[in-house]
C-alpha cells in the first residue's frame, strides 16, 4: 500500500514544521545542517523553534566537501547529547541520508527539510552510504515528515536543481532495467510501483523548460516527481524502481573520486551523465532486430576471467576483493551457462526490444538536462571520457543483476 506521510510545499514550510512538532509532542529536536544549509533554512528553523518553546540542538557539519560516509556520521553523533531527540535534516541528499542512518539505528526519528530540489532519497527508505571505500544502499526508514519551503527550492543553485532533473529522468532507463531483470532474472517487480515512477518522470520533463528558467512552477513540478520517486522506494522497500546501470555508473564514479581523494561531484549530475549513456544503449536495442542481436550474441565471448579480474582490480582498488568475491560466479561462468544466458536474452527479444522503446531518445534526454544547466558528458565535471568508459565497462560489477549495460557489453554496443 503507498505510504502517506506528510509533505508540505509552500511559503510557511517553517511554520508549519513548527505547528507539526508542536502538535505531536515533538518537543526534543536536533537540527543537523552545514554552513550552507544553515544560511539557507537552518538558522530560521532554529529560531522559530526556540520561539516555540521547543528544545532544539543545533549540530553543525563542517568540511571542504561532506559526504555520508563513517567521518561524517561519526561527526554528527558527536554533536548529539544523551537527550533522545527527533532529527530534522537541513539539506539535500547527504545530510538527509546521515540523518536518516543515525535515526534509525539510535531508535528515533527524523524529519525532512530540504533546501534543494536535488535528490529523490527525501522519502526514501534507503541511506547511500560510503562504507569502507564502497558506495553502499542501507535499509533504514524515511521520514515522520517532509517541510519544504519553496521559495528556498528555487533559490538553490542552479546546478542542484538541473541535478535533481538528471536523478529524475533517471527513472526511465532505471524502470526499464527493473523490467530487464525481471523478464531475464525474475527479479521481484510491481507493476504499478513502474507505472508510478514513469509517470513521475514524465511529469518532471513535461516542465523541462520551467524547471531550466528556474520557475516555482518547474522546480514545483520537479520536487514532486522527485518526492514521488521517493515514495515509489518506500512502498516497495527497495531502491530497484529508480536505481538502475545509470546509478551503478554514478556510484562507480563517485567510489574513484573518493579513492583518489578528488572532489565529488552532485550525485544528480553524475547519474545524468550515465542516464545518457544506458539511453543510447537503450535506443540501439529499440531498433535493432532478432537477427542482428542474434549474430552479435553469436559472437559475444567472456572476457578471459583472469585479464577480467586484473581489470577490476584497477577499476575498484582497495575495493576489488569484495567485487571479485561477489562476482566470481559470473567471472567463472562456463561456456555452456554463458550460451544459456544469451539463448534467453534471445527468446525474449521482442519484450527486450519493447522495454527499450519505453525509453525517450538520448537526444530528448541530453537536451533537457542541458538546458537545465546539467552536464551531458564527463569533461564538464572534470572527468575524462576514458574515465567515464572505464565506469561504463566496470560499474555493471556493483550488483549482480542484468542491466542494459550488461547486455550492452553482450552485445558489443558502444
Amino acid at each position: 500500500m503507498p505510504h502517506h506521510l506528510p509533505v508540505y510545499v509552500g511559503v510557511d514550510a517553517v511554520e508549519r514544521l513548527v505547528a507539526y512538532c508542536a502538535e505531536n509532542n515533538l518537543d526534543h529536536l536536533a537540527l543537523i545542517v552545514d554552513d550552507n544549509t544553515c544560511e539557507a533554512l537552518g538558522k530560521r528553523a532554529e529560531d522559530a523553534l526556540r520561539s516555540a518553546k521547543i528544545d532544539v540542538l543545533t549540530v553543525m557539519l563542517r568540511g571542504d566537501d561532506i559526504i555520508a560516509d563513517g567521518q561524517y556520521i561519526f561527526q554528527a553523533m558527536l554533536g548529539l547529547d544523551h537527550t533522545p531527540r527527533t532529527l530534522i535534516a537541513v539539506g539535500s541528499g547527504t545530510l538527509t541520508d546521515i540523518s536518516r542512518f543515525i535515526s534509525h539505528r539510535s531508535g528515533g526519528e527524523f524529519i525532512s527539510l530540504p533546501t534543494a530540489a536535488s535528490v529523490d532519497g527525501y522519502t526514501s527508505i534507503g541511506a547511500p552510504l560510503v562504507i569502507e571505500g564502497v558506495k553502499t544502499t542501507v535499509n533504514c526508514h524515511g521520514p515522520l515528515a517532509v517541510f519544504a519551503d519553496l521559495p528556498v527550492l528555487t533559490a538553490a543553485p542552479r546546478a542542484l536543481t538541473a541535478a535533481g532533473l538528471g536523478d529524475m529522468v533517471a527513472k526511465f532507463t532505471s524502470v526499464a532495467d527493473w523490467e530487464l531483470g525481471r523478464t531475464l532474472q525474475g527479479e521481484k517487480y510491481d507493476a504499478e510501483i513502474a507505472a508510478r515512477m514513469r509517470s513521475a518522470a514524465q511529469s518532471s520533463v513535461d516542465y523541462a523548460d520551467a524547471i531550466a528558467s528556474g520557475s516555482e512552477a518547474g522546480v514545483r513540478a520537479l520536487f514532486d516527481g522527485l518526492i514521488e520517486s521517493g515514495f515509489g522506494m518506500l512502498d516497495f522497500g527497495a531502491t530497484l524502481p529508480a536505481s538502475g546501470s545509470e546509478h551503478h555508473i554514478s556510484h562507480f564514479l563517485e567510489m574513484k573520486l573518493l579513492r583518489e581523494g578528488r572532489h565529488s561531484i552532485y550525485h544528480g549530475a553524475k547519474v545524468g551523465i550515465g542516464v545518457l549513456i544506458c539511453a543510447r544503449r537503450f535506443n540501439e536495442v529499440a531498433r535493432m532486430p532478432h537477427d542482428e542481436a542474434a549474430e552479435r550474441l553469436a559472437e559475444s565471448a567472456l572476457p578471459n576471467p583472469f585479464d577480467e579480474a586484473e581489470g577490476i582490480r584497477r577499476a575498484y582498488g582497495p575495493m576489488s576483493d569484495q567485487i571479485l568475491e561477489a562476482q566470481q560466479p559470473y567471472l567463472d561462468m562456463s561456456d555452456e551457462e554463458f550460451a544459456a544466458l544469451k539463448q534467453n536474452v534471445l527468446e525474449n527479444w521482442d519484450e527486450v526490444r519493447r522495454i527499450a522503446a519505453s525509453v525517450p531518445s538520448a537526444s530528448d534526454l541530453e537536451r533537457w538536462i542541458h538546458n537545465a544547466g546539467g552536464p551531458v558528458v564527463g569533461p564538464e565535471v572534470g572527468l575524462s571520457d576514458e574515465e567515464v568508459a572505464e565506469a561504463v565497462h566496470y560499474s555493471h560489477y556493483l550488483k549482480d543483476r542484468i542491466t542494459i549495460n550488461r547486455i550492452g557489453l553482450w552485445l558489443g554496443l558502444p
